[in-house]
């Protein structure tokens, strides 16, 4: 069993969600999502699953140099073989993902500030695509490289209508996944308010873990609404950035972040990209039975933290969403 604690880490006064330890986890009594129920079309049989694992120590820092006897793959309970291993710089695949509902109305300034920290940190052989939702998904520009600001096309966007969010990161993690790069992700500029989506958070993290597709939730709020901040009205219960969604984050590899000031957007940007670069790529041989596998990826030396997807499907049976 694998879980999250929601901790929150001082760098240049920005407030992270992060994941911790398995062990810590499990006392804490959450659960890997189930396989997503919704099954829309299916994608061919996987020989060779691969994983992007990223690697920190007791202070948050990233670890380098580590080597394939350093890491374990544990598939529902067993050791498996450990057949790949790279660790090397790479460019990265990213589609940022706007929420543009109504909720978001006097909030998107910041949410576009935040990727423009985002894309000013990707090389010239990095690509982004840019994409927008309410109940709809909607592509604004797709992916290209040496991109480092938004298009143009974004300022006419208002804000209006209710919230596909769950849906519409399905959507858009099956987009990524067709990108050649292994080291890709979704990054969703968002509040956190779902309130039409026919998929559950749950579900979601299903796909894009099965998918390796790591998604990165930023959620864009004024200091008020940061359920990390003591003098916040929202509680950590109530609010699905430090909840259902970071969750969802978590299970996909991926992270959460509440950002509320140009200091947090800012490094948290940073954050993201230089983590990707970080990935270590693990590879084994999939299962051959069909189906939803549960997967752990664990360090051997228990003062390292890792993340990295929660499972894989075997098989023809992958879904994914339409």
């Amino acid at each position: 069993m694998r879980g999250m604690m929601t901790a929150t880490v001082a760098a240049t006064a920005m407030t992270i969600l992060s994941t911790t330890s398995p062990a810590l986890a499990q006392q804490q009594g959450t659960t890997a999502p189930p396989p997503p129920d919704v099954v829309a079309t299916f994608k061919s049989s996987i020989d060779l699953v691969r994983v992007s694992a990223f690697v920190r120590d007791r202070k948050g820092r990233f670890v380098t140099g580590l080597r394939q006897g350093d890491f374990e793959v544990v598939e529902s309970g067993r050791a498996r073989a450990i057949t790949e291993f790279r660790h090397e710089l790479a460019n990265v695949s990213l589609a940022l993902l706007f929420d543009v509902s109504g909720s978001m109305e006097a909030r998107m300034p910041a949410a576009k500030e935040a990727a423009t920290h985002v894309l000013s940190w990707l090389k010239g052989d990095d690509e982004a695509a840019v994409y927008t939702f309410d109940t709809r998904l909607e592509e604004v520009r797709g992916f290209r490289a040496g991109e480092q600001s938004l298009p143009t096309e974004l300022a006419a966007v208002r804000p209006f209508g209710a919230t596909s969010l769950h849906d519409a990161i399905a959507r858009t993690a099956d987009k990524v996944a067709s990108r050649p790069s292994l080291r890709r992700a979704v990054i969703v500029f968002t509040d956190g308010n779902d309130t039409a989506s026919r998929l559950t958070a749950s579900e979601v993290s299903g796909m894009a873990s099965a998918i390796d597709v790591p998604v990165y939730i930023v959620g864009i709020v004024p200091p008020i609404d940061d359920p990390t901040d003591d003098l916040s009205a929202t509680s950590m219960e109530r609010s699905a950035l430090t909840s259902s969604l970071s969750n969802l984050a978590y299970w996909t590899g991926g992270d959460t972040f509440i950002v509320s000031s140009i200091a947090e957007r800012s490094t948290t940007a940073r954050r993201i990209v230089d983590e990707l670069r970080q990935q270590y790529l693990i590879a084994f041989e999939a299962n051959a039975q069909p189906g939803w596998h549960p997967l752990e990826v664990r360090m051997k030396n228990k003062e390292l933290m890792v993340r990295a997807r929660s499972g894989y499907f075997a098989g023809h049976t992958r879904p994914v969403s339409q």
